[in-house]
């Protein structure tokens, strides 16, 4: 029955296209609409899923930290380690079921892979990543709910039988829907999935992922009980001096932001490192964030709460030092343990604390001059947020969807792209594997790009001058494999080459010349005394054409593809033929493919 159903639509598909002569990508922006629905009933699906797990486990709550806090010390230990055990044990049968080609992973799947995603895979990993968060894990779960948004225009476009492109944009699409629903920023999840995924802003990617966007958003809006995760308070207007204060307050959140992505990375090296199975890695690493709610229950779940309470009663900077402390330690427990889940959302609180604590700072030094703690903290999010991801474009746009206010805009683009060069400057590297990889490839077509022969010459060993003899050119033939020697003047001047077969045609000629005289003739290189006849300037011929020393490395491969030998010599440049040296074919690909790295996306 779904089979004939997937005919006929396919059916009615093509005989709309002849009619009205849409053409696909025209098309395309309809599915776009159907993936943002599809979005926002996936994201409001595991909400829904995950309130109903913590609400059966726990009881009525009004959030993670309500839990947290009316368990007894016990249950705080308890809870967070065995929902990583739990969590582990399906991530064992996540990997057991995995295929070999396949990949869970939306942003994979949509930049390196073929649009498809697994859907065993992938809902097995959205239940331990549901199982973590559901038991207090510190991690978010913008991360499940992106990729479940992901999985359904997968299988959208895998019904409709998409080619691998357009099917590629659906999944996009469904993953900007999926951002868009998480926190209701329909432009700024849009912007995320073109700078960071794609890393194009072209229309006709960017089209497609925007309708989709905005369709989530509407529809979220439309479900019963739905509010922003974050409730902004209103931005004061920033005179111009402080706006220097908000940029140096971006010097300070790229530091933290490339310390906080060092902490990730080493976290789960040490975790990697430990001589236990999966399950009990997730378990330590849930018991690392039980033992921290002991004192600091606020570091249970993603942070909402937490962030809202400070933007709208800031505590003191004492408070906001231990609460900053316990959360990055509790997130690099639940992400380096190998929790499934997204830093997205532990990147903001970071953001908010820090940039809150910034704000009593210098409030402290100028209190008539500065804005309240608050604006900091509101303009933290976004510039931590900027350079953890490296994507200072959709950070500027989430908050400004946030708040709605114009004012933010000013000290928000000067602290967020100060932060996101600053963390780039420090090689912090990003929340995302997919932008480290974009950017490798980036840095490796600039440095091919660069590369001239002079970083390439190496010392040529066969160089004769002008006078060179016949025995001389034949002793250098026979002690180096090479099809050509290099004549130079004396102020070392490219002249020509002299080719094997030439010289080899030379000494055939002087045997005969000696035979014919009577006299007995030796093979070139022999004891006897040295061949007459001709020298090098009467062989020398202009069959290669040499390197020069500024030549780029793409028109040096075009020489070799017309060459076809293994060695070219170079010289400084056309008007100065001095001979540096040689360059070998073998040498240009070595280093070609070293600083390429072989990356798929070079």
């Amino acid at each position: 029955m779904l089979v004939h159903l997937a005919s006929r639509l396919l059916s009615a598909r093509s005989a709309l296209l002849r009619v009205f002569r849409v053409s696909d990508w025209q098309i395309t922006l309809l599915w776009a609409v159907v993936a943002g629905l599809a979005g926002a009933a996936a994201t409001e699906g595991f909400r829904l899923l995950l309130d109903g797990v913590s609400t059966l486990v726990f009881g009525p709550h009004t959030g993670m930290v309500d839990i947290a806090r009316k368990l007894p010390w016990y249950g705080r230990i308890a809870a967070p380690a065995l929902g990583g055990l739990a969590a582990g044990a399906l991530l064992v049968l996540a990997r057991r079921w995995a295929q070999q080609k396949a990949t869970s992973d939306y942003m994979e799947a949509i930049v390196v892979g073929d649009g498809r995603i697994p859907v065993l895979q992938a809902l097995v990993r959205s239940a331990s990543s549901l199982l973590s968060i559901a038991s207090g894990g510190s991690i978010g779960r913008e991360g499940s709910m992106v990729q479940l948004s992901a999985l359904a225009a997968s299988l959208l476009g895998r019904f409709l039988r998409f080619p691998v492109e357009r099917l590629r944009l659906l999944v996009a699409c469904g993953a900007a829907a999926g951002i868009t629903a998480a926190y209701n920023a329909p432009i700024a999840g849009a912007f995320f999935v073109a700078e960071i995924v794609l890393g194009s802003i072209a229309m006709e990617s960017l089209g497609p992922i925007m309708v989709a966007a905005v369709v989530a958003n509407i529809a979220m809006r439309a479900f019963p009980g739905y509010r922003p995760p974050y409730e902004m308070p209103p931005f004061a207007d920033i005179s111009g001096p402080e706006v220097l204060l908000f940029a140096l307050m971006g010097v300070l959140l790229g530091v933290a932001a490339a310390l906080f992505l060092h902490g990730l990375a080493g976290g789960k090296r040490l975790f990697a490192r430990l001589p236990v199975a999966l399950p009990l890695r997730l378990a330590l690493g849930g018991l690392v964030v039980g033992l921290i709610s002991v004192a600091v229950p606020e570091v249970w779940g993603n942070g909402y709460s937490v962030v809202n309470g400070v933007l709208h009663a800031p505590a003191p900077w004492g408070m906001l030092l231990v609460l900053l402390a316990a959360k990055v330690l509790a997130t690099l427990a639940t992400a380096g343990s190998g929790a499934v889940g997204g830093v997205f959302t532990p990147a903001l609180f970071v953001g908010c604390l820090v940039g809150s604590l910034f704000g009593h700072g210098v409030q402290a030094l100028w209190p008539a001059a500065t804005s309240d703690p608050s604006a900091y903290a509101m303009v933290g999010m976004g510039a931590f947020l900027a350079a953890a991801a490296q994507a200072p474009l959709m950070a500027v746009l989430m908050i400004f969807e946030m708040t709605l206010s114009y004012e933010v805009m000013l000290p928000l683009m000067a602290a967020s792209v100060v932060a996101y060069f600053v963390a780039r400057s420090v090689q912090g590297g990003s929340m995302y594997e997919i932008t480290v990889q974009r950017r490798q490839a980036h840095d490796a077509r600039m440095r091919l790009r660069g590369l001239e022969m002079r970083d390439l010459v190496e010392p040529a060993h066969t160089v004769v001058p002008p006078d060179a003899d016949l025995a001389a050119m034949s002793r250098l033939f026979l002690q180096y494999p090479v099809k050509y020697l290099y004549v130079t003047d004396a102020a070392q001047h490219f002249l020509g080459v002299v080719p094997l077969t030439a010289l080899s045609a030379a000494v055939e000629a002087e045997k005969r010349r000696q035979a014919a005289e009577g006299a007995g003739t030796e093979l070139p290189g022999a004891e006897p005394g040295p061949l007459a006849g001709q020298c090098a300037a009467d062989l020398v011929r202009a069959d290669i054409a040499p390197l020069e020393a500024d030549m780029e490395l793409g028109a040096a491969l075009q020489r070799f593809l017309q060459h076809r030998g293994e060695r070219l010599p170079v010289v400084e440049s056309a008007g100065r033929p001095v001979l540096l040296g040689v360059v070998s074919k073998s040498a240009l690909l070595a280093t070609y493919v070293r600083l390429s790295d072989q990356n798929p996306m070079a």
